[in-house]
């Protein structure tokens, strides 16, 4: 929960994955997240995400017609985030990000869209992602 704590305050992006790892109760992430969605729920930071993860969060559950669980996706965005579309802007920085480090789309959007919204923190679960020197984003 340490970790946790460090956020008060702040803005934090937030990729796909923890997301979706919260909602499906993924048992190999559940307790290292759920103090992280504790605390979003308390509004003890704010949260963003790209339009992104809707698309990203969406696809397993339609395939498999689990509506309740797209719902519950989409009422956590709704909710308790802040979905910031993909500007033009986003999409530049993006491509600047894919072109210096080599990453996917998907993975470029996220931290673009972090970045271009002054983010404090990016919340992943990518190792690869965590590794990415972007000054003034941890």
């Amino acid at each position: 929960m340490g970790w946790v704590n460090r956020l008060a305050g702040k803005t934090i992006a937030l990729d796909t994955a923890p997301l979706i790892y919260f909602v499906e109760e993924n048992s190999d992430f559940l307790k290292q997240i759920n103090p992280f969605f504790n605390a979003l729920e308390r509004a003890e930071f704010a949260v963003l995400t790209s339009t992104l993860t809707i698309t990203e969060t969406l696809v397993k559950p339609l395939k498999l017609e689990k509506l309740e669980q797209a719902h519950a996706f989409m009422e956590i965005l709704a909710e308790y985030m802040t979905v910031i579309p993909v500007t033009e802007r986003i999409a530049e920085y993006a491509a600047k990000l894919r072109a210096k480090n080599n990453l996917r789309t998907p993975d470029a959007i996220q931290v673009a869209t972090a970045v271009t919204h002054q983010a404090d923190f990016f919340l992943t679960n990518d190792a690869r992602l965590a590794r990415l020197k972007i000054k003034g984003l941890e």
